[in-house]
């Protein structure tokens, strides 16, 4: 459901980058949209830095990211874009809970959010929309994020993954997906002491007590992501 007007009709459909480095989500993405006829594919990425190289030179309409793309977080690519002025929507497709990353992914830059447990309408509906310049995530994220911008206090306290920073999450993410200390800081252009004091900022909000738990228990909600 969106959280603007419901998508009308475009005249053009829009052409699209796909960046996913699961070879059969690719493809699986790949086969929705042509079917459905939402877009014109132009080109497919495999990781973050083919997913930016491509939307740099061909400024896609739409640009389909996956947040785990290996090489980098997907959270910064957003970023990168934003901060390079380019008008292409993006739009974020996701095992990851959207309770914890769609308003993160919003704030970042992103258009819209949709898990890939969705029905693939959703996913046509997605495109449409955030081409036209709506936001669209799912009918519960968009309570949540009017409550937000209300202020509202609806809802209770934050969630305990609410209170870490993007740069944390994302340490947190990769954590999960077995990388160490020295892997991370390569990955984020950051030196091993930064990370380990993430990893501290981690422990204390998540009231976790040891490096061993905050280990299992990033590694839990990886596999809990799919």
């Amino acid at each position: 459901m969106n959280y603007t007007a419901s998508a009308k009709p475009s005249a053009r459909i829009p052409t699209i980058v796909i960046a996913d480095d699961h070879p059969v989500a690719r493809e699986g993405l790949v086969a929705i949209i042509q079917a459905s006829k939402a877009g014109n594919i132009i080109a497919k990425a495999s990781n973050a830095r083919e997913a930016l190289e491509l939307i740099d030179r061909l400024e896609p309409d739409v640009a389909i990211l996956d947040l785990s793309l290996g090489d980098r977080p997907g959270l910064e690519v957003i970023k990168d874009v934003k901060a390079r002025k380019n008008h292409t929507a993006i739009l974020v497709l996701s095992m990851h809970d959207e309770q914890i990353y769609a308003e993160r992914c919003i704030r970042a830059g992103a258009r819209g959010y949709v898990m890939k447990t969705q029905a693939a309408d959703e996913i046509v509906h997605a495109i449409a929309a955030v081409f036209q310049g709506h936001v669209h995530v799912s009918q519960a994220m968009s309570s949540r994020l009017i409550s937000h911008l209300a202020g509202s206090p609806k809802g209770g306290a934050k969630l305990a993954f609410d209170r870490l920073t993007d740069r944390e999450l994302e340490v947190f993410e990769l954590l999960g997906q077995g990388r160490t200390t020295k892997q991370i800081a390569r990955m984020l252009h950051l030196s091993n002491k930064t990370i380990e004091a993430h990893r501290e900022h981690i422990k204390d909000k998540l009231d976790v007590k040891s490096s061993t738990e905050l280990l299992r228990l990033a590694v839990l909600a990886s596999q809990a992501q799919g």
